[in-house]
């Protein structure tokens, strides 16, 4: 049921385009441009034609992009493991890492957009924002330097 919705809506939003794809433009009485899909009664009226431009956001997936800093070659002086659930359009895990550098934190990063290995383990932890942080067992739903400090520095 829910599959045939969709495909309503998505097939009246392709119909939709095409029925509203002219714009009349006209000069009213008292002298103001006036604008709307259909023509005034009176006449004395431009078309103007509207091409729709579409943009597909649709990337392939890639089979595994999960990134690995170059400190990640050491093993942690704290010893703690550190994994990055994110996506590349969040600013909070662009701060997230640019936190880990500078501090030298190891750490492993999946793009839940991007990586096949990260988007499956990103679900199994119920997961429902990013960045989702894992210091060894501990998980963190977003990112502050305070919280992270905590987890990492437990003994």
């Amino acid at each position: 049921m829910r599959r045939i919705i969709i495909s309503l809506f998505l097939l009246s939003m392709v119909f939709a385009g095409a029925v509203h794809s002219r714009i009349y433009t006209w000069v009213d009485e008292d002298g103001r441009t006036q604008m709307s899909d259909k023509p005034p009664k009176t006449g004395g009226f431009n078309e103007i034609e509207v091409k729709v431009n579409v943009i597909s956001s649709q990337k392939p997936l890639a089979r595994d992009t999960s990134t690995t800093t170059a400190s990640q070659q050491k093993p942690a002086a704290s010893g703690k493991n550190v994994i990055m659930y994110s996506a590349e359009w969040c600013g909070v895990c662009t701060r997230a890492r640019r936190y880990f550098n500078a501090n030298n934190i190891p750490f492993t990063e999946y793009d839940i957009d991007k990586s096949t290995k990260g988007r499956r383990e990103y679900k199994k932890l119920g997961g429902r924002g990013v960045p989702l942080i894992l210091v060894d067992k501990h998980r963190l739903s977003g990112f502050s330097t305070h919280s992270f400090q905590r987890a990492y520095q437990k003994p």
